[in-house]
Order: C-alpha cells, then structure tokens, then sequence
C-alpha cells in the first residue's frame, strides 16, 4: 500500500487534473456557438463540443474511477488537446480533409486559460500514470 504522503499527493494530483479538464470543457463549450461558421465538412464549434464532452468525461473519470485507464484518457485528452491548441495557434496547417482552418495566431484570455488548465492536467495525470505502484495485488495479504 502507499504511504499516507503518497495518498494524498494522489489526491491533489486527482483534484488537479478534474479541475483542469472540467475547465478545458468549460471553455470549450462556451465558445463552441462562435465558432460554428468555420467549417468544411465539420465544424470547428463541432469540434469544441466534442472536445468540451471528452474532456468532462476525463474528469469525471480521473475523479471517480482511479484506475489507470482513466489517467490515461485525462492524460490522452488533456496532451491532444495541448497540442492541437499550440499547433493551430503557432502554424497554419490550414484545413486538413473534412477539419476546417483552425489557425488563430494569437493567445486570447480563453486560450490562454484553456493552455494553462490542459497543462495542469497533462502534468497531474502523467504524475498519476508515472508513480501508480506497477502490480498492487502482489502486495495484498
């Protein structure tokens, strides 16, 4: 078993990485109406909506379920999620098949709030992921 240390950095960390995906799907969400001009054949505020559920999926997940597979959603959304927001912000990939143009060269307070919460929650994740004990039946008795 964990150390009562190891508990409760587990703890924090859980809060942490719900707090920053609820935050991620909160943004998301909000803006996802303004962005549905952009489009291909799919929308970017399609786009958003699917981000905004996944990511409060992940959080719930992270919160409630405690198991390595729910880490690595939060963390898989969380990082996907990151990079999409850097790489749309600092390259002009344009559209890509059925994605619209995402390019915004420019960090808005919703950005950079967004930027900062997916970070909180790749980090606090990947801590979960990283010091979960690798085979905790074996020390059961």
């Amino acid at each position: 078993m964990r150390s009562g240390t190891g508990s409760t950095a587990d703890g924090v960390a859980r809060l942490l990485a719900a707090a920053g995906l609820a935050l991620d799907a909160y943004v998301h969400a909000r803006l996802a109406g303004q962005y549905d001009a952009i489009t291909a054949t799919i929308s970017q505020g399609t786009l958003f909506r699917v981000e905004a559920a996944l990511a409060a999926l992940a959080a719930l997940l992270v919160l409630l379920v405690r198991r390595p597979a729910a880490d690595a959603f939060g963390f898989l959304v969380a990082a996907g999620g990151l990079a999409l927001l850097l790489l749309y912000t600092y390259v002009d990939v344009g559209p890509l098949g059925p994605l619209p143009d995402m390019y915004e060269p420019f960090l808005t307070g919703d950005k950079q709030l967004t930027l900062v919460a997916q970070a909180v929650a790749v980090l606090a994740t990947g801590y979960l992921l990283l010091t979960r004990e690798r085979n905790p039946r074996r020390h059961r008795r």
